[in-house]
């Protein structure tokens, strides 16, 4: 290629390119915000091509995979977009695991490269199939001679020019929760990602450039990745706010200090913001104001449109093999179908099948399975699973829905989780919204129980605002549920479990309720 020739990344839709286009068009504008400090768009497209510099001279090459160990911050970014300019995959690591959880993703990988915060390093260092890591880059300051600081690793590399990295290659390998089993892989390319974008951008409403979005889920979660793939595209800031347990005057106050325009919180924190005393008085910007992750209550919509009444209230639903969302709920659509995530977007085609993949009635209930450009390829080094996944070529969610006349799906269970009680199918989802109800609930989550007479029996477990017993609760139930759905048994407990995208962690009640039930 002479040198006035045109560059083959030009063409390219995926956000290293973007970065590249954005560094050009408006170099000095933010991309990141981070603790006051602002990271600017020539400065991103700079510092993460002198990183993949810096990896490739290590050998990092296509293909490879490079593990990311971090908190939030713009250094995680870099690094991705560093690895992806290369052709090779970026693999976020979630810093909650345990050492072994940790080794078993490590070995499952085998990355080539791992960035690593300082703090995180006896956690890394805990996982046996971390020696065997060629080269491992220290965001701070290392412990080891063989270890790279960071910033002095990137600073002695000019910045590569841009590969022709396809759009069909494997940015990003999300390791899904484990909370069914050993974590899976999920495998999610640049187009992936890109067509995420586009769905944010139409559910969103973000029109130019101007918006400020707001991050407090991980990094190393798909809602984390996916909510920042719209700002990449058009050219939008970004404020990474930092983690920790969330501090709903803290984050107002980030918003107001940052003129946040675009945010994403699960229910729960929304209830937190919006009990704040002072939040009448805030100097607030915010446009869109989105949710997720679990159901929603009629009193928790209702606050969001009374304290943010100019605000678009958008849900947003979809998993991680989704990139993830796949339905969505607009403002105006919340109360009247209230408990519903939504229609499906309209990049995606979808069915609602049953067992042996025919259609079910409206209003009845079955599987939901996709196909579209947001679907994963499949699963890293798992062929069986993804057979399994994609098994009559659609992709199987594992969601229990049921659909209205209207288009609007409602998630009943997951597949997985469904209790059989008597022969009867009950769906954890619909006894939940029914318990939710209750105004002494905070939060609930229904599975079931083994039981020799019913063969399981639904169980709920619930956080409270106020004293409730099993009677109490049974007597609001009649008339809102049969009476084999209603729980046979109330555990109270402070918070349920939940994972980094807020979902809770069925596991780990089942665990408990083995325990309760000996």
């Amino acid at each position: 290629m002479s040198n006035d020739a045109v560059p083959a990344w030009s063409f390219r839709h995926h956000w290293m390119a973007h970065t590249a286009t954005h560094a050009m068009m408006r170099p000095d504008k933010p991309a990141l915000r981070y603790l006051g400090n602002t990271t600017t768009w020539a400065q991103l497209s700079r510092r993460s091509r002198q990183l993949a510099a810096a990896l490739a001279g290590r050998g990092v090459t296509e293909g490879d995979r490079v593990a990311l160990l971090t908190l939030n911050h713009p250094w995680f970014v870099e690094s991705v977009f560093a690895a992806n300019s290369l052709g090779a995959m970026a693999v976020p690591l979630s810093f909650r695991l345990a050492p072994l959880e940790l080794d078993y993703i490590l070995a499952d990988c085998t990355p080539s490269a791992v960035v690593v915060d300082a703090r995180l390093l006896p956690l890394l260092k805990a996982a046996p199939a971390a020696a065997s890591i060629g080269t491992v880059i220290v965001i701070g300051e290392p412990e080891a001679a063989d270890q790279l600081a960071y910033e002095e690793f990137l600073a002695v590399h000019e910045p590569i020019e841009l590969p022709d990295v396809s759009e069909e290659s494997i940015a990003l390998i999300m390791y899904t929760s484990g909370t069914t089993g050993r974590p899976k892989g999920v495998l999610l390319s640049h187009r992936n990602l890109q067509l995420q974008a586009l769905t944010c951008i139409r559910a969103m409403k973000m029109s130019d450039d101007s918006d400020v979005g707001f991050l407090t889920a991980p990094f190393f979660h798909i809602a984390g990745l996916g909510s920042i793939v719209a700002n990449i595209l058009i050219g939008g800031t970004v404020v990474i706010h930092p983690l920790g347990a969330f501090d709903p005057k803290a984050v107002l106050d980030a918003y107001e200090r940052e003129g946040a325009t675009v945010v994403f919180n699960v229910p729960q924190q929304w209830d937190l913001l919006c009990a704040q005393p002072d939040i009448d008085r805030r100097d607030l910007k915010l446009r869109v104001i989105s949710w997720g992750a679990a159901p929603a209550s009629d009193s928790t919509l209702r606050a969001m449109a009374e304290k943010f009444p100019g605000a678009l209230n958008v849900a947003v639903f979809g998993q991680t093999e989704t990139s993830p969302i796949t339905c969505v709920l607009s403002g105006e659509d919340s109360l009247r179908k209230l408990g519903s995530v939504g229609k499906p977007i309209p990049t995606l085609q979808y069915r609602v099948v049953d067992d042996a993949m025919n259609d079910v009635a409206i209003g009845e209930v079955g599987e939901i399975v996709y196909r579209g450009p947001t679907v994963t390829q499949g699963y890293w080094k798992k062929p069986q699973e993804t057979e399994e996944a994609f098994a009559g070529g659609w992709f199987h969610s594992g969601d229990l829905v049921r659909q209205d006349e209207e288009g609007f799906v409602w998630v009943v269970d997951r597949k997985k989780d469904m209790i059989i009680s008597g022969g009867e199918n009950i769906y954890c989802a619909e006894v939940e919204n029914a318990v939710a109800a209750h105004p002494a609930v905070r939060e609930v989550a229904v599975l079931g129980r083994a039981d020799e007479r019913w063969g399981q029996v639904p169980v709920a477990f619930v956080s409270l605002y106020g004293p409730l017993a099993l009677p109490e609760l049974t007597a609001f139930l009649d008339g809102r549920l049969a009476s084999f759905k209603r729980p046979k048994d109330l555990v109270v407990v402070a918070e349920l479990p939940r994972n980094a995208g807020g979902k809770v962690v069925k596991g780990e009640l089942r665990a408990m309720d083995e325990k309760l039930a000996r």
